[in-house]
């Protein structure tokens, strides 16, 4: 069954390049960013994951972990490492997932339960589903899922946006507009009547009567 939005994310154990970790208890009382590669020293997902390393700040800032996985073992995710340095000039420091029998690749539903259970032999194309990102907050619960092609280098600045989002949502009666970022008006969401929206935010524009704007509400 696929997984949903406010679908609690499966928990497993699994061997990383930072040792054993239980991913539920990885999360803690924070964010997480588990982001998927069909193998190791594979084009585009090198650039993703030197990419997502110099990120990794402005995620903690967040309140937010990175975790990637590949179906490919640890020792390969070490090796391969040494790589993403030479192209990125980033040092991955955030665990990298070892899934060699493809459990957590089924367990999240990024391959078929038919795809058998080892990873030797297998082709990036075998697994070109594995590229996923799934966000996860504090509550375990799924937040935004999204897949991407082989050939489509993921935006990691826009997960940033969306979490900026997700979380001032989280705390205020407030939906966020298209293309909005940091700073930018919000959208009081219909269930906020008039009366509590002009105590909760002060003024506000309305444009039409399930659409009122108003300025980002301060945390």
């Amino acid at each position: 069954m696929s997984l949903r939005i406010n679908d609690e994310a499966p928990d497993f154990t699994a061997d990383t390049t930072a040792g054993e970790i239980n991913f539920h208890e990885y999360i803690g009382d924070g964010w997480v960013i588990l982001f998927s590669h069909p193998k190791d020293f594979t084009p585009v997902c090198t650039t993703e994951l030197g990419y997502m390393a110099g990120l990794q700040g402005q995620f903690a800032e967040r309140n937010t972990k990175i975790i990637g996985i590949s179906v490919d073992p640890v020792e390969s995710h070490h090796s391969w490492k040494n790589d993403i340095k030479d192209v990125t000039g980033h040092d991955v420091s955030y665990p990298l997932i070892a899934d060699p029998e493809l459990k957590i690749a089924k367990l999240y539903d990024m391959l078929p339960a038919s795809a058998g259970s080892t990873s030797e032999g297998r082709t990036p194309a075998d697994n070109a589903t594995v590229r996923s990102v799934f966000v996860v907050g504090p509550d375990k619960k799924i937040k935004l899922s999204l897949t991407y092609p082989m050939t489509t280098g993921r935006n990691f600045d826009e997960i940033l946006r969306v979490i900026d989002s997700m979380q001032l949502t989280a705390k205020h009666k407030v939906a966020t507009p298209a293309q909005w970022k940091q700073g930018d008006q919000v959208i009081i969401t219909p269930a906020v009547s008039d009366e509590e929206a002009k105590e909760k935010f002060g003024t506000f524009n309305q444009i039409k009567p399930y659409l009122r704007f108003t300025d980002q509400p301060k945390d």
